[in-house]
């Protein structure tokens, strides 16, 4: 991963979260580290030394976190829309120049070193590919929770459809396609979870940042369909954690589930 350089946004005023990246999370024998240390530990193993790996705030506690768990920080501006655009001026502020900009969400801990790699190896098989995001079909458990959060009115994961040539048509935080409530259709589950994770070359990060925010990304909330709202594929690609479980932390609610996988997984 020589020509990969991996960036974790993480800010501090979350609207749904405040602090999120700071939050403490308990591990399979109790160990409490942070929501940021566990995003760090997870993108470690996953690049090994192979990949440098930064931690892009606009908050001097985030910065603190992160300085005291070893991590690199890039300090960015407090303006930044979302991460693509933090990635964005983090790479462009520390003058990285790898080929492959990994974008590893700081709110996803349970993110499998295999995603990563996949996901590398994706890009470098297409070297035409500007943005590319793992895909993960769920199961009847992960469906169910997406389900619940939406019958409860919060707003949980995203969910995503593709078209034949895998290249995403929509990302959104409704449940996508319409099950009618149904786990399984035809034998399987349809629904694909969006894992939010991105690799980007440069020419599309730089894109990206000259483009103005449109209704879709506004109304779902959603950084990535800036891409498809200025007609830039987004390559989807499918990837499976057997034996692995992966949520996102996205509301309070959602710490004890993600501890409940961290105790079922063994990761302290």
């Amino acid at each position: 991963m020589a020509d990969v350089s991996i960036i974790i946004p993480a800010r501090y005023a979350s609207t749904r979260y405040p602090a999120k990246p700071l939050a403490v999370l308990k591990g399979a024998q109790g160990t409490q580290r942070t929501l940021l240390e566990r995003s760090v530990r997870a993108a470690r193993a996953a690049a090994g030394d192979q990949a440098s790996i930064y931690v892009a705030t606009d908050d001097d506690r985030i910065a603190a976190e992160a300085a005291r768990i070893g991590a690199d920080v890039i300090m960015t501006d407090p303006d930044c829309r979302n991460g693509t655009e933090r990635v964005a001026q983090a790479a462009a502020r520390a003058g990285l120049d790898s080929d492959i900009v990994v974008n590893f969400q700081g709110d996803a801990p349970l993110t499998p070193p295999a995603f990563v790699t996949r996901l590398i190896e994706a890009m470098r098989a297409e070297p035409g590919a500007g943005v590319a995001t793992p895909v993960l079909r769920c199961d009847e458990e992960a469906l169910g929770h997406f389900l619940a959060d939406r019958k409860a009115g919060r707003v949980g994961a995203t969910t995503v459809v593709s078209n034949a040539r895998g290249e995403a048509l929509y990302f959104s935080k409704e449940v996508i396609p319409f099950t009618d409530g149904r786990t399984r259709v035809g034998g399987i589950v349809p629904v694909f979870h969006h894992v939010g994770l991105y690799a980007y070359r440069r020419t599309a990060l730089d894109a990206y940042t000259g483009w103005a925010p449109g209704p879709l990304e506004l109304l779902e909330g959603l950084e990535q369909l800036r891409f498809l709202e200025n007609g830039h594929p987004v390559r989807t690609v499918e990837v499976s954690a057997p034996g692995a479980a992966f949520w996102e932390l996205n509301n309070p609610s959602d710490v004890a589930l993600i501890e409940g996988y961290l105790a079922r997984m063994g990761v302290d």
